[in-house]
């Protein structure tokens, strides 16, 4: 039976994974359901065959095991699988309709990242919680201080001046119970932001030794942060047909509501990672500011948009150019000295 095997949908979880396996035609051939140590060892007895999985957390890594083992893995979008789940939502629902749609011609699947990859994003996760832990820090000790009527000025950076308030045990307007408190606070505050400086030196490094880094990084309102998010999340220029689908990949291009022959667009799409998404947008952000009246182009664009549809449109010229000094190689040259 096994021998006949070409289809397999494999829905995975953290101790039971449940196995779907069908021919050709797809009939089904059996139903199975593993146990996570014997995922490996089914695998590598089991022919070589097509494998789809949903892109999840651990998909990746599952994934790359079962090319190791000889078979064709494939990464599908959830939301892409499932309108093919029947009736009620279980694990052999699932790994049925993974199978079914990787029978589609037109499906449309998740490149398999590399392992260094993900070592890059974990960084970059780590620093996204630490600067939502600071944030949330800030907060609280703002809102504890406001409630003894000390209200300091606007912006994250000011924050110091709350802080010497707090270590200050002679300032009497604020009483020692709730000072005593606050110094945790205070404390984790430090601890949270050397935490985030040495992330921080480490992506310094980290782009310093990465060629595409280096290039990405001419482009004006790209940093290491966006850099190296950038390189570590696209596996292959090649995997996108032009700078307009790695664009629409982001989420930047508008939303579309056609029918009839007549083109709606709407805002834009927010698909894919909105994590480089953000980090696109606060470049633009930046070269607006800095950049906004000395560039032809941009100020012309500021003159007949929003502030922010023109932020916009500045990251999706962003992911293009991004795009295409990944596929082409090469730096960003300044549209002003092209002019000059």
């Amino acid at each position: 039976m096994n021998e006949a095997v070409a289809l397999v949908g494999l829905d995975i979880a953290k101790s039971v994974f449940q196995v779907h396996a069908a021919n050709r035609s797809g009939h089904v051939l059996f139903r199975r359901k593993l146990k996570r140590d014997d995922v490996e060892p089914f695998f590598r007895e089991l022919p070589p065959c097509q494998v789809g999985l949903e892109a999840c957390p651990g998909s990746h890594h599952w994934a790359r095991l079962l090319r190791d083992c000889g078979h064709d893995a494939r990464l599908l979008p959830a939301q892409f699988v499932r309108p093919y789940v029947k009736s009620n939502k279980n694990d052999a629902a699932d790994a049925e309709a993974i199978c079914e749609a990787m029978t589609r011609p037109t499906m449309r699947f998740v490149p398999i990242k590399h392992k260094q990859q993900q070592e890059v994003l974990v960084i970059h996760r780590v620093r996204e919680m630490l600067i939502r832990q600071r944030t949330q820090v800030i907060n609280a000790i703002r809102g504890h201080l406001a409630e003894f009527g000390i209200v300091g000025p606007n912006r994250a950076h000011n924050i110091g001046l709350l802080t010497t308030l707090v270590e200050d045990d002679e300032d009497a307007r604020l009483p020692p119970v709730a000072r005593h408190a606050l110094k945790f606070l205070v404390l984790q505050l430090r601890q949270t932001k050397a935490k985030l400086e040495q992330i921080d030196t480490e992506l310094v490094k980290l782009a310093a030794q990465i060629a595409e880094c280096r290039r990405l990084m001419s482009i004006p309102g790209v940093g290491v942060v966006t850099a190296t998010a950038l390189v570590a999340s696209m596996r292959d220029p090649q995997d996108f047909k032009s700078g307009r689908h790695f664009a629409a990949w982001l989420g930047l291009v508008p939303r579309q509501n056609s029918t009839g022959g007549v083109d709606k667009l709407g805002g834009i799409s927010k698909r894919g990672d909105g994590y480089l998404r953000r980090l696109l947008i606060h470049g633009s952000r930046s070269v607006m500011r800095w950049r906004g009246r000395s560039w032809l182009w941009l100020a012309r664009l500021r003159d007949r948009r929003p502030a922010n549809v023109a932020t916009v449109a500045i990251a999706n010229k962003t992911a293009r150019v991004v795009w295409a000094l990944l596929r082409y190689g090469g730096t960003y040259d300044n549209p002003a000295r092209q002019a000059a």
